[in-house]
Parts: structure tokens; C-alpha cells; sequence
């Protein structure tokens, strides 16, 4: 943790669940837990497989992770 009072802390996880409200959740009705965690599952395998990102170059997070590391 850093010092008391830095509004970066949580910056990254912030901006994943404000898309995640925004984005997705917005018209979705869940009837129990288990239809939210399928759901939330669905959405971590679109942003992460299929979502481009314009902050890393209009490239999904997965491409950019391969690009960064030399994977290929």
C-alpha cells in the first residue's frame, strides 16, 4: 500500500468496474449469485480476448501482454 490519501491506489480497479457497470451490467436483471458470476466471467473473457483499448493502442489487453512480453 502506499501513503494515506492517494487517489492512484485503486485507479485500475475502479476503471474495470465503472466499464463493467457502464458497459454491461446496465440492462441485465440476475435472478441469483451464480447468474452474476457467469456473467462477470463472460465479461472478464470479452475485455481481456476481444475489447480494444485506445490507452494501448487499440489493441486488447491480451495482444498488448503478448507484444510486452515477446510472445508472439
Amino acid at each position: 500500500m502506499s501513503r494515506r490519501g492517494n487517489c492512484w491506489d485503486n485507479a485500475v480497479q475502479e476503471r474495470f468496474f465503472r466499464n463493467i457497470k457502464l458497459e454491461y451490467f446496465d440492462d441485465l436483471i440476475f435472478m441469483n449469485c451464480q447468474a452474476v458470476e457467469v456473467a462477470v466471467g463472460r465479461y472478464i473473457r470479452y475485455y481481456n480476448y476481444s475489447r480494444i483499448n485506445s490507452a494501448i493502442g487499440y489493441m486488447t489487453p491480451l495482444q498488448k501482454r503478448r507484444e510486452l512480453l515477446k510472445i508472439g
